[in-house]
């Protein structure tokens, strides 16, 4: 799963915690990289808790929980929720067009000749 800012795709982790940070983002999970976490006020597109307002949830087994206070409610079936995914595809996107979408956004247009 890539981070939902940035398209970076997680690489096999080192020994320890991981870096990446999870969160939910129209009752789905999301996954935050490193670098998007530096940036001022990365968390304002995740969802919250309304219970206690905190962005510390996960979603697991059609139930977002939050982290934080413990409160749960059910996810909202995918169908009704807008994921950001083009009508009529998975949610997951195809992996080439993410991978140029990154080489796009690294290479600032195109590669240098």
């Amino acid at each position: 799963m890539p981070c939902f800012r940035c398209g970076a795709r997680q690489t096999d982790p080192v020994r320890g915690a991981s870096p990446w940070k999870r969160g939910v983002r129209a009752d789905r999970q999301v996954l935050i990289c490193p670098g998007c976490q530096t940036a001022r006020g990365w968390a304002d597109d995740l969802d919250r808790c309304s219970a206690c307002a905190s962005a510390a949830l996960v979603c697991r087994l059609g139930e977002v929980e939050c982290r934080d206070c413990g409160h749960t409610r059910e996810a909202a079936p995918a169908d009704l929720v807008h994921s950001g995914a083009p009508p009529g595809g998975s949610g997951d996107g195809d992996l080439s067009a993410e991978v140029a979408a990154a080489l796009t956004r690294v290479l600032r247009g195109g590669p240098a000749i």
